[in-house]
């Protein structure tokens, strides 16, 4: 492909989408069983970064919530807990409902909306339809509900917003961070994603990640029909009331994000991180030029590194050796986003939906790879999402994931896995191919066809970690403290290293320690041994 001008078409579109009222990334928080605010409070304070903005708490009958605010879309008129006409229920909720004016088109013949805010729908849908509203809503969410008498709790499908339950005493209390409950509660585990509790009923599946099989189509039908469900994908998330930006690494998938925002945006602020000469920093420049976008760029260094380390796995809530060192570099950029924007678009998804890790060609027919790539979407919610929403919202900003659209997902299933890793005439193989092809023509041509290479290691971060792990614990201690934690596989002297700097973040690092996800050494997810895991349900 030769290398072209942009071509950038702004519509007016995002002027009008700012004007749309709607969402606030925030923490939220639960206790069901009898009203306890100072508890609440406390579980409060242990998420201000999910929401400077403010705080609001309500107790109804059996149940008391509590809301962090980080105010993006309605900055003045969506304060939660958001109440009915009557005052009789009331929601909490994190995320954004992309649906929400439809909803409220039908919702408003029956009932008075008393804000702008994109959560009020799924209140009114609680009133109508009780358990059976989930279903309807199209977003990213956590949320929790009560009218006093019961209560019900929800996550979005691909688990991209966070949530977690827990027992204190006879009372079952819910967070956003694992954090929020450490010290606080027992028996913590992971919301199922797609899953929905109702105080009635206990714990139900209501919507999987979608299936579907392979289709055969023509290649270039294939790049028309990717190209126009990516884009329709970031428009989506393009809505916002405060300042939005990109994550660019200079990779294939963030900057298609970018590329198609700038389509639609008259400025866009993108953000690169890495070391000094690092191949990430230098591809995000070609493409912010390419794209004519607001760059901005932080250079990190080792001291860098050891200074922030404690404080980037106290955010992350793991030690997984693989998850921390793709978080060091979404640390520094969601620090350096901050100080521009409080919406972020990122590449998420991508490697997933479209065969980007080097493992994924070690499938063939006995290992069907479609069957795999359905299985990493899946996983996503406690590996590389619990990435992006820790680290985005340790610096009070939102992180929203295109490639994560149902729709997309849906698509990505229905295309062949030998399009996705093409084996060329001259036998190598090329991960994501059909992708490269649906956007040839809007990158440059050496960024379409960049070599795949992770966060950590684009950003030169990874090798930098790999030596770091003496300056925090001999390596003789490191085998020992190995064999005294073997009971959760520190696979390195690195790994330990983490796994010792989460235990010391927390009074009760075990609510964390439980609940922490995990790659196998052959880059397979490793999910924990959960009854939802199996079948979907758990007893409430």
């Amino acid at each position: 492909m030769s290398e072209r001008p942009f071509d950038r078409k702004s519509r007016g579109e995002h002027s009008r989408r700012q004007r749309r009222k709607g969402t606030h990334m925030c923490g939220i928080t639960a206790i069901w069983g009898e009203n306890d605010p100072t508890l609440t409070q406390r579980m409060m304070d242990g998420l201000i970064h999910r929401g400077p903005d403010a705080s609001g708490m309500a107790s109804q009958g059996r149940a008391t919530l509590g809301h962090r605010r980080l105010s993006i879309m309605d900055p003045e008129g969506g304060r939660q807990p958001i109440f009915n006409e009557n005052d009789e229920a009331c929601i909490v909720a994190n995320g954004e409902i992309y649906n929400y004016r439809a909803l409220k088109g039908a919702l408003s013949e029956r009932h008075h909306f008393r804000t702008s805010s994109d959560s009020e729908a799924p209140l009114h849908l609680f009133e109508d339809a009780n358990q059976a509203m989930v279903e309807r809503l199209d977003g990213m969410f956590a949320l929790i509900l009560t009218n006093g008498r019961d209560l019900l709790a929800a996550r979005d499908p691909v688990g991209i917003k966070p949530l977690y339950y827990g027992k204190s005493g006879h009372r079952t209390v819910f967070a956003s961070e694992l954090k929020a409950l450490s010290g606080r509660a027992t028996q913590v585990r992971e919301f199922p994603p797609g899953s929905l509790f109702h105080t009635q009923t206990g714990f139900r599946k209501y919507r999987a990640i979608p299936r579907a099989e392979p289709e055969e189509r023509s290649v270039r039908d294939w790049c028309k029909v990717i190209r126009a469900r990516v884009e329709r994908a970031v428009e989506k998330r393009l809505m916002s009331d405060v300042p939005l930006g990109a994550f660019l690494s200079g990779g294939l998938d963030s900057s298609i994000i970018a590329a198609i925002a700038r389509l639609h945006m008259k400025e866009l602020h993108t953000f690169a991180v890495g070391v000094e000469g690092s191949p990430d920093v230098e591809a995000a420049r070609v493409v912010a030029r390419h794209i004519g976008s607001i760059h901005h760029e932080y250079v990190f260094t080792e001291e860098d590194i050891v200074r922030h380390l404690p404080e980037i796995i106290f955010y992350l809530e793991s030690f997984d050796q693989d998850l921390v060192r793709s978080a060091v570099p979404c640390y520094f950029v969601s620090r350096l986003a901050s100080e521009h924007v409080k919406v972020i678009l990122t590449g998420e998804g991508a490697d997933e939906l479209f065969g980007g890790y080097s493992y994924y060609k070690d499938f063939d027919e006995t290992m069907p790879l479609h069957e795999e790539l359905y299985r990493s979407v899946s996983s996503l919610h406690n590996i590389n999402l619990q990435r992006v929403d820790r680290l985005t919202m340790a610096h009070s900003i939102e992180g929203r994931v295109p490639f994560l659209d149902l729709e997309m997902i849906e698509l990505g299933q229905r295309i062949p896995a030998g399009l996705k890793i093409r084996t060329l005439e001259n036998g190598v193989q090329v991960e994501k191919w059909i992708l490269r092809k649906a956007f040839e023509d809007l990158l440059p041509s050496n960024i379409v066809w960049r070599t795949k290479e992770q966060f950590d290691e684009g950003s030169g971060t990874s090798h930098i970690l790999a030596g770091l792990g003496a300056h925090f614990m001999p390596e003789a201690d490191g085998r020992a403290y190995r064999g005294a934690h073997r009971q959760d596989r520190l696979h390195s002297h690195e790994e330990a290293v983490y796994h010792k700097l989460l235990c010391e973040a927390y009074a009760d690092p075990s609510v964390i320690l439980s609940n922490v996800g995990r790659w196998r050494d052959n880059r397979i997810y490793d999910l924990p041994d959960r009854p939802e895991a199996r079948d979907g349900r758990v007893r409430a």
